[in-house]
């Protein structure tokens, strides 16, 4: 039994020390973490491109083909959270009628189902939240 306490010991000192070391690159489920680079990173600049074509073509059926289009230029920043998905929160550089514009929109990747849904697509200065801000992207 005493030799027994010095191999317990020995591997909850390692675990812990493991647990330590490891801990800093641990993204925590739910939790929102900040996307280096995104102006070279392709899946950040393809889900920003998708958001904004996305949103064309919701607006172009919502008013019957009178909509203003939009053009996408960059995703400028961005945010994942991991849940059953990983949700991404970018801010997009875009141009309506020459002008410069930016976004916020929310999208959600489903990796194993090979899908991607648009949950909100609005002005950067607009302060109404997501769910309200336009109907038919419930």
């Amino acid at each position: 039994m005493a030799a027994l306490i010095p191999a317990v010991t020995l591997v909850t000192v390692t675990t812990l020390a493991c647990l330590v070391c490891g801990a800093s690159h641990w993204t925590l489920v739910g939790s929102k973490t900040e996307i280096t680079d995104v102006k070279r990173n392709k899946e950040v600049q393809d889900l920003g491109y998708f958001s904004v074509e996305e949103h064309n073509r919701r607006l172009r059926q919502a008013l019957k083909g009178m909509a203003e289009e939009t053009k996408f230029v960059e995703v400028v920043e961005a945010k994942k959270q991991l849940a059953a998905g990983t949700k991404y929160y970018l801010k997009i550089s875009a141009t309506q009628s020459g002008r410069s514009v930016m976004f916020d929109t929310v999208v959600v990747v489903q990796p194993g189902l090979a899908s991607k849904d648009l949950l909100s697509f609005a002005p950067s200065s607009q302060k109404i939240p997501y769910p309200t801000l336009h109907s038919w992207y419930v």
